[in-house]
């Protein structure tokens, strides 16, 4: 039995990833790469429901599920902007690009939640937070490199990086690699146009 590691998401269009980019470069040059371990561009998604190791045998249940959470949920936009990190800024593990989000991104998140849940996936304890992971603090860095990454969230602001039309949801797999991980995308299913 092959299993696969997956996740179900949403997509940002090419001139998003691309203004991410730009908006980013002064704080990645400030950080490098020796205290973060930046998430390449094209693989910047909205993470709605993690599923991690899965069958084969069950992709056409999660596609017949995406499709009937798609064709019930309107499309919308997502306005990105902000910098800040998890757990807490003072103590950074995770950066990340804060999204503002209709009503509609939480309904779909949690209808989906919700299939995957009776799918027989475990239930997200945590409450669904939108948000662009962008980079991860390396492991074992010493008090003054932690103190530098505190410093240049306090200084470099990030503002309104665009609007990104949401108009479908994928399932990808990730195949996790020295490099980092690599992400295919199985399946999408368009929203309605209602």
């Amino acid at each position: 039995m092959s299993l696969l590691r997956a996740f179900i998401a949403i997509e940002l269009p090419e001139h998003v990833c691309d203004a991410i980019q730009r908006q980013t470069a002064r704080l990645r040059q400030t950080l490098g790469n020796d205290l973060i371990r930046w998430v390449p561009t094209q693989n910047m998604h909205l993470t709605l429901k993690f599923l991690g190791d899965t069958t084969a045998s069950y992709l056409d249940f999660l596609k017949q599920l995406l499709t009937r959470e798609a064709d019930s949920h309107p499309q919308f936009n997502l306005q990105l902007g902000g910098l800040g990190a998890f757990p807490t800024p003072r103590r950074p593990r995770l950066l990340w690009i804060g999204i503002h989000a209709p009503a509609d991104l939480a309904s779909l998140q949690k209808s989906i939640e919700t299939g995957t849940t009776r799918l027989g996936y475990e239930q997200e304890e945590r409450a669904f937070s939108p948000h662009l992971t962008i980079g991860r603090v390396r492991q074992n860095i010493s008090p003054p490199e932690l103190q530098k990454i505190r410093s240049a969230l306090e200084t470099i602001q990030l503002g309104n990086i665009g609007i990104a039309r949401v108009d479908s949801i994928h399932l990808f797999k990730s195949d996790l690699q020295p490099g980092g991980s690599i992400y295919t995308k199985l399946f999408s299913a368009p929203l309605s146009k209602l």
